[in-house]
């Protein structure tokens, strides 16, 4: 992997390149979803507010699904030892901080850190700056299924009724959504995860 390093500490590598890469696409797509859905002589401010949310559900589904994806399906088999006929106490099993034996496996740990595709290397460049992102812990799931499967419909609900223009829902709705986004619970995560540490 071609790695360049600034004299900051900056790291810019492939994983980095095709993240933010693939932002700039997602940002596309919305963008000229707001040009084939919307009439053209809709208010700037309207198709601004439709390019935000179709921007915000795409995330939601794309980026912050694969990590539930990663959480549900990406996996390692723990060895279990044969010398002893005692099963091992599972805290012994624990290759990583903040790994639990997620959905009822303690043979398996589940997370980003054990896989190999594109979408677990960027979840593991997250997770360099809080390891919770590499693995599958409870709180950062719980958080992103609320996201994916609330934010995620809400983000393309607001999107309808832009596009009906029907405003009276869209203030209301538009408004729950922008509130649970600013202070929901990734926010407070990512900001207050110091303390767990």
């Amino acid at each position: 992997m071609d790695i360049t390093q600034s004299p900051s500490g900056l790291v810019i590598d492939k994983t980095t390149i095709l993240s933010l890469l693939a932002t700039v696409i997602i940002l596309l797509v919305a963008y000229i979803s707001s040009l084939r859905l919307l009439s053209p002589t809709i208010n700037p401010k309207l198709r601004i507010l439709f390019i935000w949310h179709a921007f915000d559900a795409l995330i939601h589904f794309i980026l912050e699904g694969s990590f539930l994806y990663n959480c549900f399906f990406t996996y390692i088999t723990l060895p279990i030892p044969s010398s002893t006929n005692d099963y091992p106490h599972p805290a012994s099993l624990v290759a990583s901080p903040g790994a639990v034996h997620f959905l009822g496996y303690t043979d398996r740990l589940y997370g980003s850190r054990h896989g190999d595709s594109f979408m677990t290397r960027l979840w593991m460049e997250y997770a360099k700056a809080d390891h919770r992102w590499g693995d599958a812990d409870l709180t950062v799931v719980s958080l992103e299924l609320l996201t994916v499967l609330v934010a995620g419909p809400l983000a393309v609900y607001v999107c309808g009724l832009i596009r009906r223009r029907d405003e009276t829902r869209l203030w209301f709705w538009g408004s729950v959504l922008a509130t649970a986004e600013l202070y929901g619970g990734e926010d407070f995560i990512r900001f207050h995860s110091w303390r767990e540490d």
